[in-house]
C-alpha cells in the first residue's frame, strides 16, 4: 500500500478514530500484537456479511456495522469466551460514500467500547459488488473452560435464552408487511421485530454460566431447530424440542396467533443470536439462577436421548416437520 494512497485517506479518517487500543498500534502496522490474558486460551471467529443476503442494502450503515460486530461476539458467548478484540475487512463498492462511511465507523466504534471489543486492524478494499464485511474477533477463556457444541450426552435437558423468533419474523415482516400475521400487530410490536432484526444482542454475560454448568453450547444463528439438530449431530446423540415451550414474545406469540404458518419462519428462520445449549437435568436450576443473576432469561424446550438426529413436536403434541430447519447459504 502506497503512503498517501486512497485507502491510507480511509483508515486515517475513519478507522484510526475508533481503534484507540494500544495493541491495534494506531493502525500503523500491518499487523497487531496481542497478549493472551495469562491461563486463557484463545477464542477466534470468523463471520462474513454481504449486502443482499445478510442485510439489506438500504439498511442504516450504523445498523449494518452494529450486526457484523454482535454477530462474531454471539459466537465468543456461546463458548464462554470474553472479547479481547477484533479486526475488520471491509470491501466497498465505488465511489465510496463519505457519510455512509462515518456513520458505519462511528457506530462500529461504540459497539467496540460498549462490549469490550477493540478493533484492533484489519483491511479496506474496493469491489464491484455489494458492500461485503468480515470480522475476525477473538477471545479468552481460562484454560479449559471453552465450551464445545460436541459435549451433549443422552440425559440433558436442552435450553434457549431470550425469545426466539423475532429476528425472522423481522425480516418476514420487512419483505411482506400485509401479511395476516403482521397487520394483527401494534407499530410497537412491528418496531420490536425489526429492531430485532437489525440489532443481535449478543449473550456475553451468559459466558460464565456456560463455563460453570454447560456441556455443550452455539449460538442460533441459522435457526433454532436446525442449530439443535447440528449440536446433536456433532455430539452424537439425539434430542427433541417442543415447538410449545419455546419461548416467544408477546409480538411473536400475537403474529403467530394471527398466522399460524409463521410458526416454520420461528423455528427454522434463524438471525436469533441467542444460545443454544445442553445442561445436564441435575445443574438446570443453578444454571437457571446463574443466568438470572446474569440478567438473562433461559428456558428449557427439550431434552436429549440415545440415538440420533432431533425430533420436533409441534403446539399440538404431534410430530412437526419444517420444510426448512435452518438457512443455508448453499
Amino acid at each position: 500500500m502506497t503512503a498517501g494512497s486512497g485507502e491510507d485517506d480511509i483508515i486515517a479518517r475513519y478507522f484510526r478514530p475508533i481503534a484507540t487500543h494500544a495493541e491495534a498500534r494506531g493502525l500503523f502496522d500491518d499487523a497487531a500484537l496481542l497478549t493472551p490474558p495469562p491461563g486463557c486460551d484463545l477464542v477466534l471467529t470468523k463471520d462474513a456479511l454481504v449486502a443482499g443476503v445478510h442485510f439489506f442494502a438500504d439498511d442504516p450503515p450504523a445498523a449494518i456495522a452494529r450486526k457484523a460486530l454482535r454477530v462474531n461476539l454471539s459466537d465468543l458467548a456461546a463458548k464462554g469466551a470474553r472479547p479481547l478484540g477484533a479486526l475488520l475487512a471491509i470491501a466497498l463498492p465505488r465511489p465510496m460514500d463519505p457519510e455512509w462511511l462515518g456513520a458505519f465507523a462511528d457506530a462500529l466504534g461504540a459497539d467496540a467500547v460498549r462490549f469490550g471489543c477493540p478493533i484492533l486492524g484489519g483491511d479496506t478494499v474496493s469491489t464491484p459488488g455489494p458492500v461485503t464485511l468480515s470480522i475476525t474477533a477473538f477471545g479468552a477463556v481460562p484454560t479449559g473452560g471453552f465450551v464445545p457444541r460436541t459435549g451433549a450426552a443422552p440425559g440433558h435437558a436442552l435450553l434457549v435464552s431470550g425469545t426466539i423468533g423475532d429476528a425472522a419474523l423481522g425480516l418476514q415482516l420487512r419483505l411482506a408487511p400485509d401479511r395476516p400475521g403482521f397487520a394483527a400487530l401494534s407499530a410497537e410490536q412491528k418496531a420490536f421485530l425489526a429492531d430485532r432484526f437489525l440489532h443481535p444482542q449478543p449473550r456475553l454475560p451468559l459466558a460464565q454460566a456456560l463455563r460453570d454448568h454447560a456441556a455443550a453450547a452455539m449460538d442460533v444463528s441459522d435457526g433454532l431447530v436446525g442449530d439443535f439438530a447440528k449440536m446433536m449431530s456433532a455430539s452424537g446423540c439425539g434430542g427433541l424440542v417442543r415447538a410449545a415451550q419455546v419461548p416467544l414474545s408477546d409480538a411473536a406469540a400475537a403474529a403467530i396467533a394471527a398466522e399460524p404458518a409463521l410458526l416454520a419462519d420461528v423455528l427454522g428462520g434463524g438471525d436469533d443470536y441467542e444460545i443454544a445449549t445442553a445442561v445436564p437435568h441435575d445443574a438446570v436450576p443453578v444454571f437457571r439462577a446463574a443466568a438470572q443473576a446474569a440478567g438473562i432469561a433461559v428456558t428449557v424446550i427439550g431434552e436429549t436421548y440415545k440415538g440420533d438426529g432431533l425430533d420436533l413436536v409441534g403446539l399440538d403434541g404431534q410430530p412437526l416437520y419444517l420444510d426448512r430447519r435452518s438457512f443455508s447459504h448453499f
